[in-house]
């Protein structure tokens, strides 16, 4: 049986990464949802799941990923660029 400070110092909280932590994406990744929280507070995210890791996948990557496929439909993989921080986070989808 573990002492509570040893639980405590040993404790990591579960974080959800960013899709731009990725070097390359495949694009052919299942892609999940999962709402957090309850009530107002509440908000749902999509990600995908890499090596028992989650990466959570922004809309306006997916938008990105859309209008290269309707101009590349064989692309396999990307290369998702973070920019920005907050509410002045953009994304760049890479196709390659």
């Amino acid at each position: 049986m573990a002492k509570l400070s040893d639980e405590a110092l040993a404790y990591e909280p579960k974080q959800m990464k960013n899709i731009a932590d990725l070097e390359t994406v495949r694009t052919d990744l299942n892609i999940q949802e999962e709402t957090f929280g309850e009530g107002e507070g509440s908000f749902t995210a999509k990600f995908v799941e890499v090596d028992g890791l989650r990466y959570r996948v922004p809309i306006s990557v997916l938008k990105s990923l859309k209008a290269i496929l309707q101009t590349k439909p064989d692309c396999k993989s990307i290369k998702v660029v973070k920019t920005g921080s907050g509410m002045d986070t953009n994304y760049t989808v890479v196709p390659l």
